[in-house]
């Protein structure tokens, strides 16, 4: 579908991703980006998806406790009808959101807004996540951030389940997840290397 430009004022918008294992410091370096927004006193808003409890009913925060407020929405198209007149968007846990969150992503952009988002590029299973491969394919910027492998202290790249859950989303913390090099995360997962 084709989205027609809004380039009043001449201010160009893009679509900027963040994406890794979990644990990798996405969520963090999502806040961080968009505090810097703020000190350069641009309208920031700031969005993730309801289901999202973990630590906050609505702020965004990483696993080393650093927060944001967010507005927790249940669906991707709320993001256009709350985010008028804004400078720049970010987004969490872009993986759990419905289909439309690309086209929301991409009038946001051509109505001259920076976009931000975060998420988990691969599930528990090594497979692409929700919606990310779509985010990452659109996105004018990729910034792909690694955990350190909880067996070895290597780069880790991927989410290893150690809960007994067989569903897709299952939002959880190092009780349930930890982060693995491909190594040890396919020793875990039973396959041959």
């Amino acid at each position: 579908m084709f989205i027609e430009p809004d380039l009043a004022g001449g201010r160009k918008g893009w679509i900027e991703v963040i994406c890794g294992s979990m644990f990798s410091g996405k969520t963090e370096e999502l806040i961080r980006r968009l505090k810097r927004a703020r000190i350069a006193n641009l309208k920031v808003e700031i969005f993730k998806p309801a289901s999202d409890i973990r630590y906050h009913i609505e702020d965004i925060v990483s696993h080393n406790a650093n927060s944001i407020a967010s507005t927790p929405i249940e669906s991707s198209t709320q993001i256009l009808l709350l985010a008028q007149d804004v400078d720049v968007v970010g987004i969490d846990e872009a993986q759990f959101f419905d289909p439309e969150i690309i086209h929301v992503c991409q009038v946001l952009a051509f109505r001259g807004v920076r976009v931000i988002v975060a998420g988990l590029d691969m599930d528990y299973l090594g497979k692409p996540f929700g919606q990310m491969p779509y985010l990452l394919s659109v996105a004018d910027y990729i910034t792909k951030l690694h955990a350190i492998c909880v067996k070895c202290g290597s780069m880790a790249s991927f989410s290893y389940r150690k809960a007994n859950h067989d569903g897709q989303f299952f939002l959880g913390e190092t009780s349930e997840y930890e982060p693995l090099c491909r190594q040890h995360y396919f020793e875990k997962m039973g396959e041959p290397i």
